[in-house]
């Protein structure tokens, strides 16, 4: 059965036709609307999926923010400018007549990075950095989502309580200081109104305050996978997302990781999936709801 997968994120919208073996037939990607007023997306959607429409049975989106009975919401309103409360699933029926699920991107992409090669673990983490940070976790074989749909938010967890203010209205989350968006508000000088990529390349040039942005970003996020090492005590933790992949970020992570001590240490990898892991964990988890 055909799965039109769709990933909402807070810069992009992705969608696939995807097949019961995990095999993308086809890829359609717009921006996300600038002004993320619900008709806006409402449109966006629609002429992001009506080509793939007759080829699909069903519909699993993969979104940012929290998706509590279909419905978008967020810790973080900044991420979702006007959509919190956005009724996803019941659009997404709308618009394609298929039935549809949605699961928190992040928990999507944990759930098809445990499935990828090499993946020996029972408990494994999965951590995003992109525009923010997010996670999922799964713990004996089950991807953890919680009651409420808050489980594996882990750019939400503390990291400096006199850091800056995120999103979520909390000081010094993980988010507010390792994400893309936290790189690029902390820029200064001649790297101020850039974003994180262009920061980024600044760094790989060897441009010294650009590299002191990102190895804050990394050793931040390294402090937290020893944190989630003390929670979970899981064998391995994916790291993704566009910072995540980014050239040389990982292995600034594992450098940082090393020097804490050795019980906080667990196998680092780069996401096997990479950006298509939302997509791909959404069909997953769509075709065991319907087994």
């Amino acid at each position: 059965m055909t799965t039109l997968a769709i990933d909402i994120g807070g810069t992009k919208l992705a969608a696939a036709l995807i097949d019961d073996a995990l095999h993308i037939r086809e890829r359609r990607e717009m921006p996300t609307p600038a002004s993320k007023t619900p008709d806006a997306l409402r449109e966006t959607l629609q002429a992001l999926v009506e080509p793939l429409i007759p080829s699909a049975r069903r519909v699993a989106i993969a979104s940012t923010g929290i998706i509590r009975e279909g419905t978008l919401l967020s810790i973080n309103p900044h991420n979702l400018g006007g959509l919190l409360h956005f009724p996803l699933v019941q659009t997404l029926e709308s618009i394609t007549g298929l039935p549809a699920m949605a699961v928190n991107d992040a928990q999507a992409a944990a759930w098809a990075e445990y499935h990828a090669p090499e993946i020996d673990a029972q408990n494994m983490v999965f951590i995003t950095v992109s525009t923010g940070v997010g996670g999922g976790v799964v713990l004996d074989g089950e991807l953890q989502t919680g009651e409420g749909g808050l489980a594996g938010h882990l750019g939400h967890t503390l990291a400096d309580p006199h850091g800056p203010v995120c999103g979520c209205g909390r000081r010094g989350c993980v988010e507010a200081i390792a994400s893309g968006r936290a790189i690029a508000a902390r820029a200064q000088g001649d790297l101020a109104g850039l974003d994180a990529k262009a920061i980024f390349d600044h760094a790989q040039r060897g441009h010294q305050p650009a590299r002191e942005l990102v190895a804050h970003s990394a050793q931040t996020l390294a402090r937290l996978i020893a944190d989630v090492k003390a929670l979970t005590d899981c064998q391995t933790v994916v790291v993704g997302g566009s910072v995540g992949l980014a050239a040389g970020y990982l292995s600034q992570v594992a450098e940082f990781l090393a020097q804490e001590p050795s019980v906080y240490h667990v196998n680092l990898r780069p996401a096997w999936y990479r950006h298509d892991a939302g997509l791909l964990g959404a069909t997953l988890l769509s075709q065991g709801a319907q087994q």
